[in-house]
């Protein structure tokens, strides 16, 4: 029987199905690092909200995590891309463009901007250039925006019109996600400041707590019995959700350096072995103050854990990545269990799963302990910038850590600003908060479906009126046969 030779490996195609600059292991490691990390938004973060809220939003909140996953890729495609991470148009945005073509994917990847020089000019660093072709680059990032904005959704759950988050979508990753990208990541002033940022404390996590708690006060508070009421509907899928998330940041920080490398490796471990640690000090705090520990405790513990290794996780020592994890554990409980009791901002705005507390705060305390923490050796290997170096370490580590903060302040700004203004334009056109008998009612008035329908629930009839339109009609005709959400 003769032996059929795969088209990639005919000595024809070589050149340009395997070309001379692919590295196979590197492009493996990439796709699946991407895979992982869209894991954690579909299904893990749609799993995670469907059983964190309560049972009448399980339904819609699965849905604008499902929605904001599918909108993300054609816009990323078609612009967005290309303002996170193409050449410069201004210090802080790229210019948008498409990568969708054919001859632009399947070349070598290049992030043209990240290109860093001398002060006398003499070229530093040369611009990033991964041993794989430029749909793995752009499949990678899509995952890491997709996610931002599913984790921004959790803070106006149970009340934001479905129609205004369609429409919030698109806007805030054009013009939030890629200012924030471009800066830290793709070559703007913050990264050739030398700014650390390794897999998006900074970009993904505050950006999106900091956004998601402004939309809050703009969308406007659940109803009181919501807020007063809101218990976990599936306790066993929020759990599976969270364990997808956990799993899926192996390739959120793991494929971070763009390469099966060293760097990689100590990635993956520190950012497990934070992650657990928060956990324990998170169910820690619980047991003392509470006298139990918690289940959803265990989870919050666990997400601002992973939260905070990930500006460093490929910086950090071991021993470094145990101590995020003991401050990620605790300071994050202490404000989201007691200083929201204190500050009536807090109480006010109606962050419904408390991003703030597990992404903003997490994230930005990852970032600051970076600039103590983040090792020479490993900085060398990572950095573009020369002797960078945390506060740890002596030398210009002072200023490592300014330089952080001052990072910090810029990325919660523009999402403050930015934020604001999409909302304020959005709501001239469509309403924020549903409407009040929407709420009371949850999916079967939003999608005609409920994710735990029994026969003959869940299902909207429609009645044709005189002039043939349509008219929903909800199966509830009456007070008393109205359910107990």
């Amino acid at each position: 029987m003769a032996t059929v030779v795969p088209l990639a490996y005919q000595a024809s195609n070589t050149s340009t199905v395997v070309p001379d600059w692919l590295n196979k292991g590197d492009n493996a490691w990439q796709v699946l690092s991407a895979t992982l990390v869209g894991m954690q938004g579909m299904p893990g973060l749609v799993l995670l909200y469907a059983g964190m809220v309560k049972k009448k939003w399980a339904l819609n909140s699965a849905f604008m995590a499902l929605y904001a996953f599918a909108a993300v890729m054609p816009c990323w495609v078609l612009w967005a891309y290309k303002m996170s991470l193409g050449r410069k148009l201004l210090p802080f945005w790229g210019k948008a463009g498409l990568a969708i073509s054919q001859d632009y994917l399947i070349s070598q990847a290049l992030l043209p901007a990240t290109a860093h020089y001398k002060s006398n000019g003499e070229l530093e660093t040369a611009a990033a250039q991964p041993f794989f072709p430029a749909a793995s680059m752009v499949f990678y990032h899509y995952a890491f925006a997709a996610v931002t904005l599913i984790l921004l959704a959790g803070a106006v759950l149970g009340r934001m019109n479905i129609k205004a988050w369609m429409a919030f979508v698109p806007l805030w990753l054009t013009f939030s996600y890629t200012v924030s990208a471009f800066s830290l990541w793709g070559g703007g002033f913050l990264f050739q400041w030398g700014v650390m940022d390794y897999a998006g404390g900074f970009v993904v996590h505050l950006a999106s707590g900091v956004a998601g708690f402004t939309a809050a006060y703009w969308v406007g508070p659940r109803l009181k019995t919501d807020r007063d009421n809101f218990p976990p509907n599936n306790l066993l899928l929020m759990l599976a959700g969270a364990g997808l998330l956990w799993m899926g940041w192996t390739g959120f920080n793991g494929g971070d350096p763009f390469a099966a490398n060293v760097v990689s490796s100590v990635a993956v471990l520190n950012t497990h072995i934070c992650a657990a640690t928060s956990i324990l000090a998170w169910t820690c705090c619980d047991v003392v103050f509470f006298g139990k520990p918690s289940m959803i405790g265990a989870i919050q513990g666990m997400i601002t854990g992973l939260v905070c290794i990930t500006p460093g996780a490929g910086l950090v020592q071991g021993w470094a990545a145990l101590v995020m994890g003991l401050v990620s554990g605790t300071i994050p409980w202490y404000t989201m269990m007691c200083l929201t009791k204190k500050w009536k901002l807090l109480q006010k705005v109606d962050d419904t799963l408390g991003v703030l507390h597990t992404h903003a705060v997490a994230g930005f305390l990852g970032g600051a302990l970076t600039g103590l923490f983040a090792h020479p050796a490993l900085c060398n290997m990572f950095l573009v910038v020369s002797n960078s170096k945390g506060a740890f370490y002596g030398g210009p580590g002072g200023v490592q850590f300014l330089k952080q903060l001052v990072a910090a302040a810029f990325v919660i700004g523009w999402n403050v600003v930015v934020t604001s203004i999409i909302l304020l334009v959005i709501r001239v056109f469509i309403p924020l908060r549903m409407s009040d008998e929407a709420l009371v009612i949850g999916d079967d008035a939003i999608h005609g479906e409920e994710a735990y329908a029994l026969a003959g629930q869940g299902e909207k009839s429609m009645e044709s009126t005189q002039n043939g339109t349509q008219l929903a009609v909800y199966p509830y005709a009456s007070e008393s046969q109205t359910p107990t959400r």
